[in-house]
């Protein structure tokens, strides 16, 4: 990925193959869904999701899975940790293999418990 300026979500998704790009707009439904009044932005060049100041949720792509992002809380991880297992997770990404479905439940419920904890 050559291009590192992007200024919207769309530049972002539209530097990835069809396939990773389906994966993420998935993802970006699921935060609109959630959260209708969240704003699209760039932050740290990957899409973001605001609420007023404060972040939402992060993602993003690379050749062997998608990250979904956000500093944890140890409430989240506590809360979904049977359903985090087997994912490679840190205190702020959960790795979703390519080669696997999205666990678009999953995600839509974290979406749904951030946007409790950012209030």
């Amino acid at each position: 990925m050559a291009k590192t300026d992007f200024k919207t979500i769309d530049e972002y998704q539209c530097s990835f193959p069809a396939e990773v790009q389906e994966r993420m707009q998935a993802i970006r439904e699921i935060v609109h869904q959630v959260a209708p009044e969240a704003e699209e932005v760039i932050s740290y060049q990957i899409p973001a999701f605001k609420t007023g100041k404060k972040f939402l949720i992060y993602y993003s792509a690379y050749a062997k899975h998608i990250s979904l992002a956000s500093p944890w809380s140890e409430a989240l991880l506590k809360e979904f940790a049977k359903e985090l297992k087997g994912l490679k997770v840190s205190k702020s990404a959960i790795q979703f293999p390519n080669e696997e479905p999205l666990p678009l439940g999953l995600i839509k419920q974290i979406v749904t418990f951030r946007k409790n904890e950012a209030g």
